[in-house]
């Protein structure tokens, strides 16, 4: 789909996720001969990950939690692009000799990509030196984990992160380089285009369905938070009276058994199930504040 509608580029996550090697090739597949660059999200700064992701053919790699410029060096510091060579002839079905040439060069550029994702406010002293590492031209901000390490969980833009990431950005902008963040709505998307990012994500797959989703059932005021407001009032009625309603009473005498004085079951050689909830029988049994239900084996 993101081929079809002409996206720029997509990030296929290998770091979170489901999605093991097999379906990330065949995500890869469905790019090949278009105009969409893919980038594989590796779960950690490893050079085997970074080679897999490239042999496979992706067209780059996205380096999650890169906290300093030594973490940065260690990431351009693998063989990528030799291993991208032989990777974009594997993916595509031809011999290694149809990609480079008798003298190892290959016969058309390819572009490989090693961009870091900064996750942690740890990173923002650390913008300024990682700018001068030769090698990176694009820099990845993520809302989400920035505002979590902040203090801020559950939160996308805790109270200042959203000021630390314009910070980070005049920084990286600031050295030439490109900076790239993830957009929660339309509105949000020309906020940040306004405000200088040049690779802006449209959101992950389940963000981007449920935005649909919400959208369509705001049409017809059926979306939760309409459904919220409307049974507001109801859910705020009080807890039940101390008494239950008839309808709610058991139609049997219940009890706690202690436990050895429960009716016992074989279920299996050598395996028994005692019931410690159930009518009242002859024997000790248990004060209210000592209830508890156990099962043995």
């Amino acid at each position: 789909m993101a081929v079809a509608l002409g996206l720029d580029w997509v990030v296929i996550d290998a770091e979170h996720g489901h999605l093991d090697w097999k379906e990330i090739v065949e995500h890869l597949r469905a790019t090949v001969r278009s105009d969409t660059v893919a980038l594989v999200r590796i779960a950690e700064l490893n050079g085997g990950l970074i080679k897999r992701a490239l042999d496979i053919g992706a067209d780059g790699v996205v380096i999650p939690w890169v906290e300093s410029a030594e973490e940065l060096k260690r990431a351009l510091a693998s063989p990528v692009i030799r291993r991208k060579e032989f990777g974009e002839s594997a993916r595509n079905g031809r011999p290694v000799g149809d990609n480079v040439s008798s003298n190892t060069q290959p016969k058309r550029t390819i572009t490989c990509w090693s961009s870091p994702f900064f996750e942690t406010v740890r990173t923002v002293s650390q913008v300024p030196l990682m700018c001068q590492t030769e090698g990176v031209d694009l820099f990845l901000l993520w809302s989400g984990d920035l505002s979590a390490t902040a203090g801020f969980r559950g939160q996308w833009e805790g109270p200042g992160i959203g000021d630390k990431i314009l910070q980070m950005k005049d920084t990286i902008r600031g050295a030439g380089k490109n900076c790239g963040v993830v957009a929660t709505s339309e509105e949000d998307l020309a906020r940040r285009l306004e405000q200088g990012f040049r690779m802006i994500a449209l959101g992950i797959d389940a963000g981007l369905l449920v935005r649909s989703l919400r959208s369509a059932l705001r049409t017809v005021k059926r979306d939760r938070e309409s459904w919220l407001r409307s049974h507001r009032r109801e859910r705020r009625a009080g807890p039940l009276p101390a008494a239950a309603p008839e309808s709610m009473r058991p139609d049997r005498p219940e009890v706690i058994n202690r436990l050895g004085s429960g009716a016992t079951t074989e279920i299996g050689p050598g395996v028994n199930f005692e019931c410690l909830v159930g009518a009242r029988k002859p024997g000790p049994q248990l004060d209210d504040g000592d209830c508890h239900v156990r099962s043995r084996r």
